[in-house]
């Protein structure tokens, strides 16, 4: 029994300017045999909390845990061995904002330290407020109007300024993918699940030799290398230079046959149509699903097929604003797969699979977020604490999400048929995209 449950039923006022601030705990009480180290303050109630501010949010969980107060005094919060204890370093700290916001940017200042189960925490993300304020939704309107290449190739740039090795010491080994892998097992490695993407890809397109597929996106060559060593010649778009000289080397180094071209998918005019596309993670940098389905029509024979994966929601616009502040800025938003099928039924697309991949996305990024803290220290050294805590947060809450259906993945196949489809007018969809704001 640690010694938050021994006088968890005890009154301990507490007061930063009280000179009766323990340093340590009383000789008579057990020490906690926590992960933590029992070296702390004597444990107070959650009375001596403020009533407003995360800190009181916190004290309210079922998950048990500790709430570090500013002077060293510890609040006990659920009932059991404690999993993790939230530091704040100030009074200003105690009283952050109850917003994503808020929250986020106490963490990357340092006033918010947390040690032990990070994931855990973020079963209080649900009350948190102001998760898509309005002036987002119009900042929204303000991108989708501007050059769709150029708010793209912001966003990209943004999120991928890093250089590889940054995103490399905690994706897969064995083929670097940026999206979900697909787990047979809960205990499989993420390079197994990789493994298995792959399998499951290339059996969905019925890829054989002598194919050309075109690889949308292309992260840091895994399609090419997976799918050039079994003969298929392959075109990799991207619009991050510094993936496209990774991609450059895996073909060199492995006498692959494929190119790759530092170009948006969206202006990509192939001399003839590919026989597939394989577009994983994408999809999410491409809210204009109308030019999207438009141009995948163009780009691939009748027959041909497209095996689109991606991280999806039930509400297009639904990115908290401090995602779209410090992790995905521009257009990015999650896809909406009901109207990722409708255009492509509209635009003369057999959708002929679509297979739900949450749980493979929460066991994907818990593995993400699991590598990198085990790099924390290397991390900082080399692209600086602010990264580090940025992604950090992004990780483990995107694992939270999953777990929690507030995030969904999915993977889908789609033929491409003689007929165009119907094809709805511009002045349909710009007022689908207004109804989705709302």
């Amino acid at each position: 029994m640690t010694a938050a449950l021994v006088i968890s039923n005890l009154v301990l006022d507490y007061s930063t300017s009280s000179s009766q601030v323990y340093t340590s705990l009383p000789e008579e009480l057990p020490k906690s045999n926590t992960i933590f180290n029992p070296a702390m303050a004597v444990v107070v109630s959650r009375n001596s909390l403020p009533r407003t501010g995360v800190a009181a949010l916190l004290a309210g969980l079922k998950t048990p845990g500790e709430i570090q107060l500013p002077n060293g005094a510890i609040v006990p919060v659920g009932i059991g061995e404690p999993v993790y204890r939230v530091i704040f370093r100030s009074e200003r700290a105690l009283r952050t904002p109850m917003t994503e916001m808020g929250v986020g940017r106490a963490y990357l200042a340092g006033d918010i330290e947390v040690e032990g189960d990070f994931g855990a925490l973020f079963n209080a993300r649900q009350n948190l407020q102001e998760k898509v304020p309005l002036r987002q939704k119009f900042q929204f309107v303000y991108d989708f109007i501007r050059t769709a290449t150029k708010m793209n190739a912001q966003a990209i740039g943004d999120h991928y300024g890093l250089s590889d090795e940054f995103y490399l010491t905690f994706l897969d080994q064995r083929f670097r993918f940026y999206s979900q892998g697909l787990f047979q097992r809960h205990d499989e490695t993420l390079e197994e699940a990789s493994e298995h993407k792959m399998e499951t890809m290339f059996a969905a397109l019925d890829l054989k030799p002598g194919m050309r597929l075109l690889d949308i996106g292309g992260g840091w060559g895994g399609v090419t290398q997976y799918c050039g060593a079994r003969g298929i010649h392959v075109t990799t778009l991207t619009i991050a230079p510094n993936g496209a000289r990774y991609i450059q080397r895996v073909i060199e180094d492995n006498n692959l046959p494929g190119q790759v071209f530092l170009q948006d998918f969206l202006n990509h005019e192939p001399e003839e149509p590919y026989d597939h596309v394989v577009n994983l993670g994408v999809i999410e940098h491409i809210p204009n699903y109308r030019r999207f389905a438009r141009r995948m029509w163009d780009v691939l024979k009748p027959g041909g097929r497209m095996y689109l994966d991606g991280s999806a929601a039930v509400e297009k616009f639904a990115v908290s604003s401090f995602t779209r502040d410090y992790i995905w800025r521009g257009t990015h938003t999650f896809m909406t797969l009901q109207d990722v099928l409708a255009e492509l039924l509209y635009h003369g697309f057999a959708v002929l699979d679509v297979v739900n991949e949450t749980r493979d996305y929460e066991l994907t990024m818990l593995e993400w977020a699991k590598r990198l803290d085990l790099a924390k220290d290397d991390l900082i050294e080399r692209w600086g604490e602010q990264n580090y805590r940025v992604f950090r947060l992004f990780l483990w809450g995107g694992t939270h999400a999953f777990k929690t259906n507030a995030l969904q993945a999915y993977h889908l196949v789609a033929e491409r048929t003689i007929s165009p489809g119907p094809r709805p007018s511009i002045p349909r969809r710009f007022q689908q995209f207004l109804r989705n704001l709302r």
